[in-house]
């Protein structure tokens, strides 16, 4: 007896239900134990205050620029 693939097959009455899991989290993700894992830079409020009070502002924007693309190599 063959089914369409779209198909579910037909149940026997005696058995029990297949039961299909599909599981999309990687191997890598379930490793990560206690978060020890690469995680999303943040930007500092005090780094930035100091930065603003000794660059007049120009720290700040390679500082943003800098943590930005940290977590965009990373796909953060």
């Amino acid at each position: 007896m063959t089914t369409a693939p779209d198909q579910q097959p037909a149940q026997s009455p005696g058995q029990p239900p297949t039961i299909i899991i599909n599981n999309n989290a990687s191997a890598a993700a379930s490793a990560v134990v206690g978060g020890a894992g690469v995680r999303r830079r943040r930007q500092s409020p005090w780094a930035h205050f100091w930065l603003f009070m000794l660059t007049a502002g120009i720290g700040n924007v390679v500082y943003a620029v800098h943590v930005s693309r940290w977590n965009r190599d990373r796909g953060l």
